[in-house]
């Protein structure tokens, strides 16, 4: 994904003028316009709400990859600020610029930060809360499951430290593969819910067809998020992890690792597989394989639901070729280790209005406040929360998706491979601080120029532990 110049993408200020229920945005600039969602106030949050009237809060949004869904979470924002008499100041980040949790800290440090944010709290709330940004939000957390249920699993593993809540989920994104059945198909390729990296990579290749422009294999190891998430997944599907199952100690180099890695490089290095590799994978970045995807010239790829979403939204003639799979095995385990992850609230230490920041957190959770994200990034925005999920039939007969995204919402955690390794680990601010610094997508990038697995998996493990001693665990 494009970065723009600094941290903000762009700021939206909603002016609480009047106690209107319901508001309308209208698109601007050629954008396409956000969901027809009325967005619905509750009498219960105007009353939660009503002592902070006159009040404002600054709030940071991890950017949706749908301008419909951004454009949608503006409304919600909108129709509250106007409602409860407030003002709601919202900027956008980038979560794949490397220097999101470096500035969210410097600014609490500074006495400058915004009352609240969402992010992804399997990428970023264990930093943050390891420099001790976050204020502790649990009596939150325990009111609403009062009302809606329980949230994902995997959230009660990345934004619980010590028993206490630091962060709020507000929407689950689900982990997800993406196959051209019809090319399977073509090929006569059984179509599973998931397949091993090896059958993947097979079936790239058997159904590739460059003078068709038909490029079997859409994943890149260039610097990106959804290439850290590729090579970890495959490392820890082969039986290797960064970190030990506390989070605490570099467990990098492992002869499991090392295979792993010779596994990805043969890929991008063998002459055999050059024929399912698109021209210029080698240089992509996160934008880059959904655009890949929706030019219909992939037959595999890997990514959240966003490439699903545009797809579906955009009338794209690859979404009824999609068949979704919820990613793959290796030979320390014999299920994908898919359990998705949210975005999720924190707020910040030192946040002028905390108190007005959680009220806003908590209309964004649910209602019609969610429901015009959702329908804006459909399959990549879904409910956190488990009761939210039966508040609207939207949730049950949108999309096919919706039923195995569900599910993912209930994974039995922690999953654990043949070698030892639990997943998902504890919230590791040396394992977040490490991938966030790139140095799998290095590590790999040196490896396809000729590195030896062996020598690049060791380099690698000494940088981690000095990014784990950064982070204050020594090792």
């Amino acid at each position: 994904m494009a970065q723009k110049s600094g941290l903000v993408w762009s700021r939206r200020k909603f002016l609480g003028m009047s106690a209107l229920g319901a508001v309308g945005l209208t698109a601007c600039g050629g954008q396409p316009a956000a969901p027809k969602v009325d967005v619905q106030v509750p009498q219960a949050v105007l009353d939660a709400a009503a002592p902070y009237r006159g009040g404002s809060v600054g709030m940071l949004s991890q950017k949706l990859y749908s301008e419909a869904a951004n454009q949608a979470l503006d409304r919600s924002l909108q129709a509250f600020a106007q409602a409860t008499g407030t003002t709601v100041q919202n900027d956008l980040v980038s979560g794949d610029a490397g220097d999101m949790v470096a500035k969210m800290d410097a600014d609490v440090k500074a006495s400058t930060t915004r009352d609240l944010a969402f992010m992804s709290d399997s990428r970023f709330v264990g930093q943050l809360h390891n420099l001790g940004d976050l204020t502790d939000v649990t009596d939150v957390v325990e009111e609403m499951k009062g009302l809606y249920g329980e949230p994902a699993t995997e959230a009660t593993n990345y934004c619980v430290f010590d028993g206490r809540w630091y962060a709020i989920p507000y929407h689950f994104i689900a982990s997800g593969m993406y196959l051209r059945k019809d090319w399977y198909q073509e090929k006569g390729i059984a179509l599973k819910p998931y397949y091993s990296w090896e059958e993947l990579r097979d079936n790239a290749l058997e159904v590739s067809d460059p003078s068709k422009r038909r490029f079997g294999w859409g994943i890149t190891v260039n610097r990106s998020g959804d290439a850290n998430g590729f090579i970890e997944n495959v490392v820890n599907t082969y039986g290797g992890a960064i970190a030990d199952n506390t989070g605490q100690k570099v467990t990098f180099n492992s002869p499991e690792t090392v295979k792993a890695v010779e596994f990805i490089g043969d890929i991008y290095s063998n002459p055999k597989y050059k024929p399912m590799l698109p021209p210029g994978i080698e240089s992509w970045t996160d934008s880059s394989n959904n655009e890949n995807w929706l030019a219909n010239i992939l037959g595999l790829t890997l990514n959240q639901f966003s490439v699903y979403a545009d797809s579906k939204t955009k009338g794209n003639p690859v979404y009824p070729n999609t068949h979704v799979i919820s990613g793959a095995t290796g030979p320390a385990i014999d299920r994908p280790l898919a359990y998705g992850q949210s975005n999720s609230f924190v707020i910040f230490k030192g946040a002028k209005n905390p108190d007005l920041a959680k009220q806003v957190a908590k209309f964004m959770v649910s209602g019609t406040a969610l429901l015009g994200v959702a329908q804006g990034a459909p399959c990549l925005v879904n409910p956190a929360w488990d009761k939210v999920w039966d508040s609207d039939p939207y949730y049950s007969n949108g999309d096919p998706a919706f039923g195995p995204i569900r599910e993912q919402t209930r994974t039995a955690l922690p999953m654990t491979t043949s070698t030892g390794f639990s997943f998902p680990q504890p919230p590791s601010p040396g394992q977040q601080a490490a991938v966030a610094a790139y140095l799998l997508t290095d590590m790999m990038q040196s490896v396809v120029q000729g590195t030896p697995a062996a020598k690049a998996v060791a380099t690698t493990h000494d940088r981690m532990v000095q990014i784990f001693e950064q982070q204050g665990l020594k090792q």
